[in-house]
């Protein structure tokens, strides 16, 4: 009976753990689907020429985080930074301000509070991340007309697009496998990897790249994700005693152990310092590309820009504080 009781429940948990991934395999269909719906009133030609001539800067680098939406100017292209945005603020802000420190210690109820909070920054920093690249895109004449309903529709757009990520990546927390936020970066990177690879294979056919360079990179690749999942595993296993008492007697000692990851905050630090980096950066942008816009926006977006000293700086010392701001 035992053995029959455990064999049901090992069932029953497949079968959950199939309904997981399916759910999670869906929202990902529906969220590759949403990358290719454009923004009415774009054109798309001038939008790839201008992906063209600024690849490897930080329209490349935003571009990678949306999963290609941002190159097609689609109703996702904010992607999921305006929500991981308002979330790291609010986790700041909770540590500091004492009525949101208070929340937090409510519980599930203050828990649904901060969250409620965090919707609402998400939907104001879409709003201004929109209205920027509305505005900064429309007067580089990426667009067919440039009016009053051509900003209406494109920065409403946006923030829906915004907003509707938010959602779905709620829901993978919740019906799916793992954070969902993490599960839609994962899947706009990975959309990539083909392409690049692609692209690889088309330069080392044409001669532009040596094959034996190309095979190096390869392995270095495999090498590099070895060493990310070998760090990622590592732990170190502190032993715990325990010691059943009656009076003053102890007897059926248990030991356990705690285990202490090398990496105790994951992805977090990382994620943390490119959303922040990048949302002044993305506004710098947006704001500073048209004709009467102040030389220093200008400046800040290409001190910002990515492979920069600065940027390199400021990226390693977020990563420090975020790791170090965690583990308090």
């Amino acid at each position: 009976m035992a053995e029959a009781g455990g064999i049901l429940g090992n069932q029953k948990g497949l079968e959950e753990l199939w309904t997981r991934l399916r759910f999670l395999f869906l929202a990902i269909i529906i969220y590759r689907i949403g990358t290719h719906i454009p923004v009415p009133g774009f054109d798309p030609d001038r939008l790839t020429e201008l992906f063209n001539q600024n690849q490897g800067t930080f329209l490349g680098l935003f571009n990678m985080f949306s999963g290609g939406a941002l190159e097609r100017m689609s109703i996702l292209a904010l992607g999921v930074m305006p929500y991981i945005s308002a979330s790291i603020i609010m986790q700041l802000l909770a540590a500091t301000v004492p009525s949101l420190e208070q929340l937090k210690k409510e519980g599930d109820s203050g828990r649904r509070t901060i969250n409620q909070y965090t919707r609402y920054g998400t939907v104001f920093l879409a709003l201004i991340q929109g209205t920027g690249m509305a505005v900064s895109f429309g007067s580089q004449g990426l667009a067919y007309e440039v009016d009053l309903l051509f900003y209406l529709v494109a920065i409403s757009s946006l923030v829906a697009g915004a907003v509707f990520l938010m959602w779905l990546g709620e829901q993978i927390t919740e019906r799916g496998i793992g954070n969902g936020i993490s599960m839609l970066i994962f899947a706009g990177i990975v959309a990539g990897i083909p392409g690049a690879i692609g692209q690889a294979l088309e330069s080392a056919r044409q001669g532009d790249l040596n094959p034996i360079l190309l095979i190096f990179i390869l392995v270095i690749a495999v090498a590099v994700v070895y060493f990310v999942v070998f760090i990622e595993r590592g732990q170190r296993r502190l032993t715990v005693n325990y010691a059943q008492r009656q009076g003053r007697k102890a007897y059926n000692a248990q030991t356990s152990h705690l285990p202490l990851k090398v990496n105790m905050s994951g992805v977090i630090p990382a994620i943390f310092a490119s959303s922040l980096l990048l949302f002044p950066t993305s506004i710098s942008t947006w704001f500073g590309q048209g004709v009467n816009a102040p030389e220093w926006l200008q400046d800040v977006a290409l001190l910002l820009g990515p492979g920069q000293p600065l940027y390199i700086i400021l990226f390693s010392a977020l990563i420090i504080f975020s790791a170090s701001f965690t583990l308090l």
